[in-house]
């Protein structure tokens, strides 16, 4: 007996629905997710870090980027008036976002600072920089009277790059989902690096399931071990293979800063 065409249509759009489940179910956080802040709250966190003037470095001004997991850019902000920081360090900003974002995984994240040492001559991700050039016609796009407000001509867009010193964080909301990524710019890179993670903290964007560093409670961390007395200190490489070098010696001591909620 041959099926009813109104069971076999049923079954067929049954099977459709259950082969496109999946997709569903692992659709990309995009800059809607409500774990992200506003431009507006990003804005007075970044200030609120930055002019806090514990983050070693020179006590500049900064810039912030946040991407979306799906890499698109969702807001760009500064700590002070348009012209008082590096203009250069918009873009790097963008770029340490997304290369937070591009490598790492629901259960591991990888920091920008984590991926100095790898990508060196002679390490296992040497060219990784190379790798997803920015966009210039999206990075310099707009009215640069605009650069660092809600209407950035950078929102809304990938702007790609790669970046591989401290300053670009992985965003996990309080279910441990990963929702996009921060880059911070302006300052040494090491001054970056503790300004992203204080400000990911203070957003409760930290609930970071693991990481290289090994810190359990600071998974993401900057890692300091290409220093003398280290075994491999002689040829310049980490002990670990995810350090990045010390910028001043008033960088801020890893293990100080918040452990992840």
């Amino acid at each position: 007996m041959s099926t009813p065409f109104r069971f076999r249509a049923r079954l067929t759009l049954g099977i459709g629905t259950l082969l496109l489940s999946p997709c569903v179910a692992f659709a990309l956080p995009n800059c809607s997710h409500p774990s992200l802040p506003s431009n507006a709250t990003l804005t007075t966190t970044l200030q609120t870090v930055v002019n806090a003037q514990n983050n070693g470095g020179f006590g500049l001004p900064m810039w912030a980027t946040i991407v979306s997991r799906e890499a698109v850019v969702c807001m760009v902000t500064r700590s002070a008036a348009l012209g008082a920081e590096w203009p250069g360090s918009r873009v790097i900003s963008a770029q340490k976002a997304n290369t937070a974002n591009a490598f790492s995984l629901p259960n591991l994240a990888l920091s920008t600072a984590n991926l100095y040492s790898a990508v060196q001559p002679g390490g296992s991700l040497f060219g990784l920089q190379e790798s997803n050039p920015v966009n210039p016609a999206v990075a310099y796009a707009g009215d640069p009277e605009l650069y660092g407000t809600v209407n950035d001509a950078l929102v809304g867009h990938q702007v790609g790059g790669v970046n591989v010193f401290g300053g670009g964080l992985a965003l996990y909301d309080a279910s441990a989902t990963l929702v996009g990524a921060i880059g911070v710019s302006g300052d040494s890179s090491c001054a970056d690096h503790v300004i992203a993670w204080k400000v990911r903290h203070m957003l409760n964007l930290d609930h970071v399931p693991g990481g290289p560093s090994g810190d359990p409670s600071r998974p993401d961390n900057i890692v300091y071990d290409i220093i003398a007395g280290n075994s491999s200190a002689a040829s310049g490489k980490s002990a670990s293979g995810w350090g990045h070098p010390h910028c001043l010696p008033t960088d801020v001591n890893p293990s100080s800063l918040p452990a992840k909620q």
